[in-house]
């Protein structure tokens, strides 16, 4: 468990990126905390093409050479297992070794105090089974100044986040089960944040093989089991993985968040979804859906415009 002596291992996923890699490790270098604590890095193997065994074998002999942690293993997968795969995979090997972990990908940025963030807040919700994990990034949404630090939403998240063996537990990665049960619940609405984001369609697309989110799988989870996960106020988090090598991307530049330059030690609070956060997060979510579709709009505009009058 993550005490004052004994802090959480950490767990990175990289594959192909190699600034990416770089700039992530560095920001987890600098975190206080970094050099008591425990690093495992599971490194996906390349797919069958010869610029991907490349960019893979940059991104393996820059991780041989790293330091700056109390422990470091590297675990070099001898083929390519994909997102989903690597990270389920690794998860439950490392809990079942260590009560908690706290999880990173390649493309999540940190700051100094994200180790603070997620180790304090391991401990203190550490006996309460209704907390399924701590979040390190939260939306760009608006707060009141009075509002608190932190704060809970239904479900779990998947940029830079953490929890215990007991909650991972809860963890189904059979998605079409998960999708029967929220449909026979009647939960469908309330899943979608009150139909102002299509996670439950993100569900679907994974039965049919059309993404392999194992987060979506890790939300619906916390969801039905009616678990919560802390967010902080301003965010520990920067998301860098949008660009052309992205494997998974989109419009994602709506989600920028800027990063929390204050530490404040999480205080245990009542572990109730908080109702204005979620509003907030709804009107976010509708927001940036707008948007897109206006870019969209924008894009195809200029696309037949520059044929006729090229």
């Amino acid at each position: 468990m993550a005490t004052l002596n004994h802090k959480s291992p950490i767990i990175l996923f990289t594959y192909n990126r190699i600034s990416q890699v770089k700039l992530v490790l560095e920001s987890l270098q600098d975190n206080y905390y970094s050099k008591q604590s425990d690093l495992f890095i599971y490194s996906d193997g390349a797919k069958k093409n010869n610029e991907d065994i490349k960019k893979v074998s940059k991104v393996r002999n820059y991780l041989r050479k790293i330091k700056g942690f109390k422990k470091i293993t590297l675990i070099e997968r001898n083929k390519n297992y994909g997102l989903s795969k690597n990270i389920i995979g690794g998860v439950t090997s490392v809990l079942k070794v260590y009560p908690t972990v706290i999880v990173l990908e390649d493309d999540t940025l940190v700051n100094k105090n994200f180790l603070r963030y997620m180790n304090d807040s391991l401990f203190l919700y550490r006996n309460y089974k209704k907390v399924a994990s701590i979040h390190g990034y939260c939306y760009p949404i608006t707060l009141p100044r009075y509002f608190s630090d932190y704060y809970f939403i239904r479900g779990a998240d998947c940029w830079g986040w953490a929890t215990w063996r007991r909650a991972w537990k809860k963890f189904d990665p059979n998605g079409a089960r998960l999708y029967k049960k929220i449909q026979d619940r009647k939960l469908i609405n309330e899943f979608n944040f009150s139909n102002s984001h299509n996670f439950y369609k993100m569900l679907k697309n994974q039965i049919l093989g059309k993404n392999n989110s194992w987060a979506i799988r890790w939300y619906a989870s916390a969801f039905l089991e009616n678990m919560l996960t802390l967010y902080p106020k301003k965010s520990f988090v920067k998301n860098i993985g949008f660009d052309s090598d992205a494997t998974h991307k989109n419009n994602f530049f709506y989600y920028n968040a800027k990063f929390n330059l204050k530490y404040r030690k999480p205080k245990l609070l009542n572990i109730v979804e908080n109702s204005l956060a979620k509003n907030r997060i709804k009107s976010f979510f509708v927001k940036q859906r707008y948007l897109r579709t206006f870019r969209f709009l924008e894009y195809k505009i200029t696309n037949i415009l520059k044929f006729f009058f090229k």
